[in-house]
């Protein structure tokens, strides 16, 4: 194809498309219509506007064809943190479904701040996003208000709500601190600690899951729980192991509210020589890829990351379409991984 066509672009210095149309031979609505539905036009004039367009490095705009479609094919992602494996495994599932669709992922790390959560939304909203997805269920007024205000479809992933019209996938972060704790309770401990770190809603909830357990076998104690603000680390799990044990000399378990926490606490152990699991039972939280390889191997909870991100993706798109959801609620569980340390 001769590029005899003039192309000047706008201002902006940018190709566009009426650049494309004229290098082509067609009207722009048909060189827009062989870019968005290739289907629609003959294979010769779609290889024509496909040359035109890998020739002038044209880039669709986005924002044009979402006013033109009322939907703009954009998907916005918010989790806390893009470092945690718990959390990139939850995108991986999300980014599964969501490729298929040539939907645009918009990514946000929240860094388990409301504030920060809110100037993301605020900005990602401009892109008028066609749904939402997000990690857990409290969020702040502002936040509550641009999402109701918006109408956008929006999926909770990591736990379960008690609305029945809120779309969630997840599992009950306090059933599962309750089950782990009810696990060491009858595996004959007695003086259980609790540990957690960054004290973001799911930590809470699993030590409130704790709690449970340890009031109704009558062993609840404040002592035994020791809770903190700082980013989850293995290293923090070192040190908290040590100020437990400060505290509580007797104590015979415990359970951290995640697996980084339990490495720095059985790892601490060792540099002690504090026997794991014969003087202390070690246990955490999301079975992370070591935590089966470490001696002794870590009881943890299982957690199916990958398959909520992968359902909430599923859901949330079939509430883009209008579809009414079999379930508002898709518990995936979680499955206790009784392993050597407890």
């Amino acid at each position: 194809m001769s590029r005899s066509t003039s192309t000047k672009s706008r201002a902006s210095g940018r190709v566009t498309l009426s650049d494309v149309a004229r290098l082509a031979g067609v009207a722009p609505m048909t060189a827009s219509r062989a870019i968005n539905q290739p289907e629609l036009v003959s294979s010769l004039l779609r290889q024509r506007v496909e040359q035109a367009v890998q020739e002038l490095g044209y880039v669709p705009n986005r924002a044009a064809r979402a006013l033109a479609s009322a939907q703009s094919n954009v998907i916005v992602v918010l989790v806390p943190s893009l470092s945690n494996t718990v959390f990139t495994a939850v995108l991986q599932g999300i980014q599964d479904v969501l490729d298929a669709d040539n939907y645009q992922v918009l990514i946000g790390n929240t860094r388990y701040s409301d504030a920060e959560e809110e100037k993301l939304l605020n900005i990602y909203m401009q892109s008028n996003p066609d749904g939402i997805l997000l990690c857990g269920l409290t969020h702040s007024p502002r936040v509550q208000q641009m999402l109701a205000t918006s109408k956008v479809p929006v999926v909770s992933m990591m736990d379960l709500s008690d609305d029945p019209a809120q779309l969630c996938v997840g599992f009950s972060q306090l059933d599962a601190g309750e089950t782990m704790t009810r696990y060491l309770i009858d595996k004959g401990r007695r003086r259980i600690g609790f540990m957690g770190a960054q004290l973001d809603e799911r930590t809470l909830k699993r030590r409130e899951g704790y709690r449970k357990a340890m009031m109704d076998a009558g062993l609840a104690d404040p002592q035994l729980e020791l809770m903190v603000p700082d980013p989850s680390t293995i290293a923090l799990g070192a040190e908290l192991l040590g100020r437990m044990l400060a505290r509580v000399p007797d104590c015979d378990a415990i359970f951290c509210c995640n697996d980084d926490l339990a490495h720095g606490a059985v790892y601490q152990c060792q540099r002690r020589g504090i026997a794991v699991p014969e003087r202390l039972a070690i246990c955490g939280f999301n079975d992370l890829p070591a935590s089966a390889w470490m001696k002794p191997s870590l009881t943890t909870v299982g957690t199916p990351r990958y398959r909520i991100g992968y359902e909430a993706a599923t859901m949330l798109r079939a509430a883009i379409r209008g579809e009414v959801p079999a379930q508002t609620h898709l518990d995936l569980g979680f499955t206790l991984m009784a392993r050597e340390s407890a």
